[in-house]
């Protein structure tokens, strides 16, 4: 796997980890640890990319 592939990877799952824990706790991590400023919000970003890119990258997934 490319380098940008399990940078994306790793996005995905602290993003998808971040969500479970605002589901189940109503806790976000990203704010805990970034703020709620422009940081959080880039990170936020990056996740929602990772995940566009994880989905062309591997487009068997949805088959």
């Amino acid at each position: 796997m490319k380098v940008i592939g399990i940078i994306a990877m790793v996005l995905v799952i602290v993003g998808g980890l971040n969500w479970g824990l605002v589901g189940v706790f109503d806790w976000n991590l990203v704010t805990k640890v970034l703020g709620d400023g422009a940081l959080a919000k880039i990170v936020y970003d990056l996740v929602g990319l990772s995940a566009i890119y994880l989905i062309f990258a591997f487009p068997k997934f949805g088959k």
